[in-house]
């Protein structure tokens, strides 16, 4: 049986990392980083998810703030509460909690953040600077999964990957930390790392993933990764999620890409969902508000040692 790897334990170290980060901040004369939430409308995932990532915030020290605005605000009276965040010298991080309404433009709104407190890592040239292997704010979620393997002790130099999914929050960004050069501001993993979607044949999905040391899943797709796809010993982090009802209960429950009770008797290593990326996700967005705090009290006259996101010494 494969080794799981839980990621809410790893989560908790990191978020007791912070904690002490940002305790020591603020011993030294600094304000606490603070990071507002902008939820627009009424979806209860999102206010769930938002929730989760304020009560985070409260457990490492991060003081913070939900603006909930009615689904019927305009695009430009959203562009207008961003531009206000993005002027205030007292918030370090702001998110804009997907999905948007239809009627707003989530590229135009991902852009306005400004790039130095854009802490999900979304604005163009954040996501340029991370293509480019810069310091950057790297998305949450695929910082979270290089984070799990890196304190895993999974070896990727050299080693082939399949990152299954081509989000450009999320599947694009995780091949990019996966191949890129690790001797480069965003510490990536020199692994050889190929590309699949939800649209790959199935045939094609199943050669290339048993070809893989570690298959990386984010499409959504519930019991798209099979056994028969996996290498024996291969590593499977599972970014899908979806609510789905248990045919034998009724219940709804969530499950990832991954059918996770045959896959585990095959892999090497595995996460399980929920509990394996997920609350990874939550602390990276703890991780990236506080470097945002040092970098833009740096901009402000106060100057700091820079700040990465390097975490080859699995520390933040």
């Amino acid at each position: 049986m494969a080794k799981l790897i839980d990621g809410k334990r790893i989560a908790t170290e990191i978020r007791a990392e912070l904690k002490q980060k940002v305790i020591e901040w603020v011993k030294e004369g600094h304000r606490a980083p603070h990071l507002t939430a902008i939820l627009v409308g009424d979806d209860q995932a999102s206010q769930t998810y938002v929730r989760n990532k304020m009560l985070a915030a409260k457990d490492v020290g991060i003081s913070s703030q939900t603006l909930n605005l009615p689904s019927s605000i305009t695009e430009e009276e959203l562009l207008d509460k961003i531009n206000e965040l993005n002027e205030s010298p007292l918030v370090d991080g702001i998110l804009v909690q997907l999905p948007l309404p239809s009627h707003i433009n989530e590229r135009r709104i991902c852009n306005s953040v400004s790039c130095e407190k854009d802490v999900d890592g979304f604005n163009e040239k954040n996501v340029g600077r991370l293509c480019l292997d810069m310091n950057t704010l790297i998305p949450c979620t695929p910082l979270g999964v290089q984070e799990l393997i890196k304190r895993e002790n999974i070896e990727t130099f050299g080693k082939n990957v399949v990152v299954v999914g081509r989000s450009k929050n999320v599947g694009m960004p995780i091949a990019m930390l996966m191949h890129a050069d690790g001797r480069n501001d965003t510490s990536a993993m020199d692994a050889t790392v190929t590309i699949c979607h939800r649209f790959t044949p199935r045939e094609q999905l199943a050669v290339f993933c048993r070809l893989a040391d570690i298959v990386i899943t984010a499409t959504g797709v519930p019991g798209l990764i099979k056994a028969d796809m996996i290498k024996p010993g291969a590593c499977v982090i599972d970014v899908g999620i979806t609510r789905i009802t248990d045919e034998e209960t009724g219940k709804t429950k969530l499950v990832g890409d991954v059918d996770f009770d045959e896959v585990r008797k095959v892999a090497g290593h595995i996460t399980p969902v929920p509990g394996g990326v997920g609350p990874m996700t939550v602390a990276m967005l703890m991780k990236n508000t506080y470097i945002a705090a040092k970098n833009l009290a740096g901009h402000h006259g106060r100057p700091e040692s820079p700040v990465s996101n390097n975490s080859s010494n699995a520390s933040v």
